[in-house]
Parts: C-alpha cells; structure tokens; sequence
C-alpha cells in the first residue's frame, strides 16, 4: 500500500459507508491510445506501465489483439503483455475482439482478456461487424479455447452500451441483462458494464448495477464510465454505493468511442483515485505520482485532447496527510 492510501478499521466498508477498498483498472494504454492518431513508441508504453505500477496500480489493460492495419496504436500489444507480466503481481489484461485474439492473449499469459459486446444490435454491428448473440456464440468459442489449453487466463465479457446508444437510441435493461446472464451461461468468468458513449446518470447506475449485481452476484466485477456529459465520477459513485469496487479509467481522460459524437473520453485515473480516497475508499496508488506520470505521458502526445481536473490545481490544503501534497 502507497502512501497516500488512506487506511481504515478492518471491514467491509469505509467510514462513510462506501466500500473501504477499491481498484482502478487502467485502461489508456487501450482504450485511450486507440482513440488518438499519434503512434507512442513501445517504450513509452513499457515506461508507462512500469511508473503507473510503481505509482500503485496493480490491474492495467495493456492494448487489444486487433489486426495493426486497423489500430497500428495497439501493434505491440504481445510485446508489451510480455513486459507486465515481468512486473510481480501486476494484472495484465487485454481486450480480444474474437477467438484469434483470445489464441493470442492464452499464447502471451494474460491474466485477462475481455471480449466486448454491444447490448446495442446497431452498435454492435457497426463496431463489431456481429450481431450481439453472434458475440454470445463467440465467447462459447474461447471458452472452449481456453479450456482445452489449459489455461488460467480469466475471461471477461464487458456489456456495452449498457444506457443507450447514439446510433440505436434506447437499449433495453431486460436486453443488457439478458445479454450479460448469456456471457456468463457462455462460459464467461467475470461480467462487466460499461456506459460506451456517455448516456449513464447516477440513477440509472444504481437502479442497474443493483439488477446486474443480484443476477451475477461476485461474478460482476466492473464499471466502466466516459465523462461525455461530465458524470464519469458521479456515476462511480453511484455504483460503488451499490457495492461495486472496480472501475476503468484512463490517465487524462483519454479515450472515446467513434461512434459517439462529442465524446470527452473516460474517467480521468488521477481524478477518479483522488475522489476515492477523498471519500475514504483506499486504491492504493499514489496520487502525486500519478500525476507525476501524467504529465510525463500528454507530453508524449502533443495536440491530443485530454481532460481531468485534479492536474490544474492539485490536491487541496485540507487534503488528509496520507494523501501527499
């Protein structure tokens, strides 16, 4: 634990009532870099992983096993899996959009890989090319792979556009349900939500995540929020008030869907650690460092737009002495 974690009593829950831990995923190197046109070397991204781990974080989604010619962002995406997983005890996950990629990330020891289906049919079939039961039927197929490998890779199926869709319109609570209980029968480990183009309000993610939570139970593991109408962190809290304690977020805010005009990107990880821990809820990163990393990752994309707060006018005076400043 870092020191600017904020411990508590033993327990469950944190002196507010919230959960007293919680674990911020990274996802830039993903979801953020495949969202912007400059090429960051591998390097750059192997230095990232290496400060956001020294930083604190202990889960980071290091790219996509994607053909390059479609994200050339994401062609290292093997070398830098290999790289986390030289780190001890760093999760390191990776998204597959089919079984070659799910081959891909059993051959290269991911800890996770995450297979992404739309509860939108129109929006699965603009970014997946599959209908979402043509998904449902793909995840029984890596299942079987992974299986069959022997391997102790965890796979997890991320339910998207799970408020709306800026193609489609509505999407149904009975159909995101559906869909995620049809990953889990499929063979899924682990189900997750995520608010791909920013509809979420903290109502809806409380009436929602308590739905997903009583169908999946510990099998719902994640929230996964964009700030495009400035919500990404209120509806964090909403879920963690549920009992959710994993979230996504990108490092400044990076990241988007292309589908979803004027999106703003995901929860920035900087602001959405601050607000944990302000809240009393550990993450055990260091928010100094992170920061620190921050600003040394947007040098590296000069003109990409990037978002977050907390790096205009740091951490508070009042802020409580576990948290550095």
């Amino acid at each position: 634990m870092s020191s600017s974690s904020i411990s508590h009593a033993a327990g469950a829950h944190s002196l507010t009532g919230l959960p007293a831990q919680a674990v911020i995923r990274e996802v830039g190197l993903r979801d953020g870099l495949q969202s912007i046109q400059t090429l960051v070397s591998t390097a750059r991204k192997c230095e990232w992983i290496a400060d956001a781990f020294a930083a604190g974080q202990c889960e980071i989604e290091v790219g996509s096993f994607v053909p390059p010619r479609l994200l050339p962002q994401l062609a290292d995406t093997a070398e830098l899996l290999a790289f986390a997983r030289a780190l001890p005890a760093l999760k390191a996950s990776v998204l597959v959009p089919n079984l070659k990629g799910a081959e891909r990330a059993i051959e290269g020891g991911a800890h996770l890989m995450i297979l992404p289906l739309s509860a939108s049919h129109a929006h699965s079939l603009a970014n997946l090319r599959k209908t979402p039961d043509e998904v449902v039927d793909e995840m029984k197929r890596i299942r079987a792979a992974r299986d069959a490998a022997g391997s102790a890779t965890l796979i997890e199926g991320g339910v998207g556009t799970a408020f709306g869709c800026t193609i489609q319109g509505e999407v149904k609570t009975s159909e995101v349900l559906r869909l995620m209980q049809a990953l889990l029968d499929a063979g899924a480990d682990r189900v997750s939500l995520a608010d791909t183009v920013g509809y979420a309000d903290p109502h809806s993610v409380r009436q929602l995540f308590e739905q997903a939570l009583h169908i999946a139970g510990d099998r719902f593991c994640c929230g996964h929020f964009h700030d495009t109408r400035g919500l990404a962190l209120a509806n964090v809290y909403a879920a963690l008030e549920v009992g959710v304690t994993r979230f996504d977020a990108s490092l400044a805010g990076i990241g988007g869907c292309p589908h979803a005009p004027g999106a703003s990107g995901n929860a920035a990880t900087e602001d959405l650690a601050f607000m944990l821990q302000a809240c009393g809820v550990s993450t055990g990163v260091d928010i100094q460092q992170l920061l620190a990393l921050r600003a040394k990752v947007v040098s590296w994309m000069p003109g990409e737009p990037t978002h977050g707060a907390l790096w205009r006018a740091g951490l508070p005076r009042t802020a409580p002495a576990a948290l550095p400043h």
